[in-house]
């Protein structure tokens, strides 16, 4: 491969059989843009910059790919659609001065490999322009022909409308992904034509210009799945389950245990250590890294999450940009939402959700409760309905709970809040001051019973339900 290598993506399409507010590269593919995936092969392959031409919601589109790359791509607005080489156009007017060898890619081509670019690139001598993918289908209606002389070299791509029946039985087709010298790009695109019934300008025309001037083209073979594009939901969900097994196996071939691999959905971003074992029902998302020897239990939903080793995620808990480290549980049915860390050993229990909040070694939070802007101390117990207060409608303040701290059931913390080590917070207590490290603190009502009264209680609530249903008969 050359070692000065750009790379053009065209992203411009509407996509309008998608039948969507969204512009097509922006539906996703095993959790990610379908743009994301040829824009990472490129980077991954060398090419600097990487030119996305842009079209249909060109704000969006490079807001998103901004986001997942901030670096290394640069954008070029095709403002009207004339065709495949008129979006090369304008990409490459964003490459005024390079010299060297360009990708062209799709921004709707996501399960396209790094070993079918790299053959690509390699098939070409110094003295070739173009080289470009193919492949064969056994029902190729509707795309453009290769067609070769008896030695088997290329000698010109025939468009279906315009090939002869012998040349419609042809099954070898252009894929439309390229690698092409950057001058002969520029001459050739200079005398590409629009005269036809589209009034567009064709990528594939430099072929023909390429033979027309004595050159050889060359092409390699490629899956044809792997070249595949999605034009509507059916094809996107096509493209997303063989995403989806082509990440499942790559996984379960480095030591991970997928339990039911077409039932678990893991991005194509996600990190998963040696041994670990994922349930069916599973969606792991984003940059989503968990360590060896974990168990992830059926149900969870991971976004982002950092999950160190030997951790137990028990069913059906939810985990979004936090962290949890090694050997803690949590779940089931629990909530870490973002800035949430837990500590080594720590545990989480049903319906517990922790918010911008920190839990220390050791430390248990096993029922029912809320903490969020908070820090719970090493081996502190919060009990089942505890919550820290710790918004006034105005601001948000933080709860500090120290090391070995009890915390009874039914707490009420109300921010701003210390509690000292090794405290003792009372059952149904609502606190409000700082508790000193090993006071025991009481903030609810004496109890009061009146001996008797219960019968009494009874007997008056019945003599007044039936009065109200007298009444009520004699008003109809």
């Amino acid at each position: 491969m050359s070692a000065n290598v750009a790379a053009i993506v065209m992203a411009a399409g509407q996509g309008t059989r998608m039948k969507s507010g969204k512009a097509k590269v922006l539906h996703a593919v095993c959790e990610e843009p379908m743009v994301s995936y040829p824009v990472r092969l490129a980077q991954a392959l060398g090419a600097a910059p990487v030119v996305l031409v842009v079209g249909h919601q060109a704000e969006a589109v490079e807001a998103e790919v901004t986001r997942r790359f901030p670096d290394g791509v640069a954008f070029a607005l095709q403002a009207e659609q004339k065709g495949t080489g008129h979006a090369v156009m304008m990409g490459l007017g964003a490459l005024p001065d390079f010299e060297g060898r360009i990708f062209i890619l799709s921004g709707d081509v996501p399960l396209l490999t790094r070993g079918t670019l790299e053959r690509l690139a390699a098939s070409v001598g110094d003295a070739d322009p173009l080289a470009l993918v193919s492949f064969l289908l056994d029902d190729p209606t509707g795309y453009g022909r290769l067609i070769r002389d008896g030695e088997g070299r290329l000698a010109r791509i025939v468009e279906h409308k315009d090939a002869s029946e012998a040349e419609r039985a042809v099954q070898e087709v252009n894929a439309g992904i390229y690698y092409v010298d950057a001058a002969f790009l520029r001459s050739a695109l200079a005398r590409l034509g629009n005269d036809n019934a589209q009034g567009e300008y064709y990528l594939t025309d430099i072929v023909g210009i390429a033979l027309a001037d004595g050159h050889t083209v060359r092409s390699v073979l490629a899956d044809p799945q792997e070249v595949a594009g999605a034009n509507d939901r059916a094809q996107l969900a096509d493209l997303d389950r063989a995403m989806r097994r082509r990440v499942n196996a790559a996984l379960m071939a480095t030591g991970v245990t997928l339990v039911d691999p077409e039932r678990t959905y893991i991005g194509s971003q996600v990190q998963i250590g040696r041994d670990t074992v994922v349930e069916p029902n599973v969606y792991l998302r984003g940059q989503t890294a968990i360590g060896a020897d974990c168990i992830v239990d059926t149900g969870c939903v991971l976004s982002d999450a950092t999950i160190g080793d030997g951790v137990h995620i028990k069913p059906y808990t939810v985990i979004e940009d936090a962290t949890v480290h090694r050997e803690a549980i949590i779940g089931p049915f629990s909530r870490l939402r973002p800035k949430a860390e837990i500590m080594e050993h720590a545990h989480v229990g049903n319906f517990v959700e922790l918010k911008n909040a920190q839990l220390g070694p050791g430390a248990k939070a096993n029922h029912l409760a809320y903490i969020g802007d908070a820090s719970v101390g090493p081996k502190a117990n919060v009990g089942a309905g505890t919550i820290t207060c710790n918004y006034d409608g105005y601001g948000k303040y933080r709860t500090n709970i120290g090391a070995g701290v009890f915390v009874g059931s039914n707490a009420t913390l109300v921010a701003p809040l210390t509690i000292g080590d090794n405290a003792y917070v009372a059952a149904g207590s609502t606190i409000t001051d700082e508790v000193m490290p090993d006071d025991v603190a009481f903030g609810r009502a004496r109890q009061v019973v009146k001996q008797g009264r219960a019968t009494a209680l009874r007997e008056k609530a019945k003599a007044e339900a039936e009065a109200a249903k007298k009444a009520k008969g004699k008003v109809g």
